[in-house]
């Protein structure tokens, strides 16, 4: 059965390595009909998305990706349908993108103390929209620190790492409220991956109370176990199982452009509760203080 929908995936808008035009382009080659654009902490590529969308037959759906800590786990919380172009929610993005601007260069700064010699002026070249860690690791890679992307996670730069720097502390509560202030769809992603499914299930009640709406359940590499596991708990929960590829372009992750089959119905039911939304008054959202590193 061929794919038509994939809901999870990055551009050079945040951490991806082909342009949103680009990545609207592979879609069409994959055979892609339905394509969530979900950078982290940016809707910026949205609108050249959907230009080309629209010349390739491709229903875009405004989408992104916000990145939380929860204890010892991460937590990452995928929008979609947000009524982006609120200056209120832009105002919180950009706050964030500052945030991962100023890790970034504390990061390298770090790498630097250590011998390890790459720029913050090559890792902002590289970065075409907001940094990101695999930005710092394509650097460290092609200064031959490193032999693959994986590997200058593992050595310098991933949780708990020598060059390691905390991110701005959002928790995933803020961010499905972040994504609920925009009249967006919060929904928790590759949850089996992070933070695991056993994890989730002590957070699940009080995140549904504040309001997720969805679970991605069709991702990646995930096995039919798995997958099972996940929709019996979305359906548990009443919650709108949804898939994608995580795809951010070749030797980032395993999956390929639509290589995950993601149900119809997952877009359906999305579109569903964003009419909903659309009528409702967003509930307002303030930023908590960062935490000092």
């Amino acid at each position: 059965m061929p794919n038509l929908i994939d809901l999870h995936t990055h551009s050079t808008a945040s951490d991806g390595l082909y342009s949103p035009a680009e990545l609207v382009q592979r879609a069409a080659q994959a055979g892609l009909r339905v394509l969530a654009l979900t950078d982290h902490d940016s809707t910026d590529g949205l609108t050249e998305a959907a230009q080309e969308a629209g010349s390739q037959g491709i229903e875009l759906i405004p989408g992104i990706e916000i990145n939380t800590d929860a204890g010892d786990g991460e937590v990452h919380v995928l929008g979609y349908f947000m009524q982006y172009s609120r200056s209120a929610f832009q105002s919180v993005l950009k706050t964030l993108r500052d945030a991962r601007v100023q890790r970034g260069q504390r990061m390298v700064e770090r790498l630097n103390e250590q011998g390890v010699n790459i720029s913050w002026q090559r890792v902002r070249e590289i970065a075409h929209g907001a940094v990101g860690r695999p930005h710092i690791a394509r650097a460290l890679l092609e200064a031959g620190y490193v032999k693959s992307i994986g590997e200058a996670f593992d050595t310098y730069i991933g949780n708990h790492s020598p060059a390691y720097v905390p991110r701005y502390r959002l928790t995933p509560d803020d961010a499905v409220r972040l994504i609920a202030s925009a009249n967006g769809l919060p929904v928790i992603a590759h949850p089996i991956t992070v933070p695991g499914l056993d994890i989730l299930r002590g957070w699940l009640p009080e995140l549904v109370q504040t309001g997720m709406v969805g679970l991605e359940t069709y991702y990646g590499q995930y096995t039919p176990e798995q997958e099972n596991a996940l929709l019996a708990l979305a359906n548990e929960y009443r919650l709108i199982p949804t898939g994608g590829s995580d795809y951010h372009g070749p030797g980032i992750h395993p999956t390929p452009l639509g290589g995950r089959y993601v149900p119809s119905e997952a877009v359906e039911r999305l579109k569903a509760e964003a009419a909903k939304r659309r009528k409702a008054t967003p509930p307002a959202f303030t930023l908590p203080p960062p935490v000092q590193e």
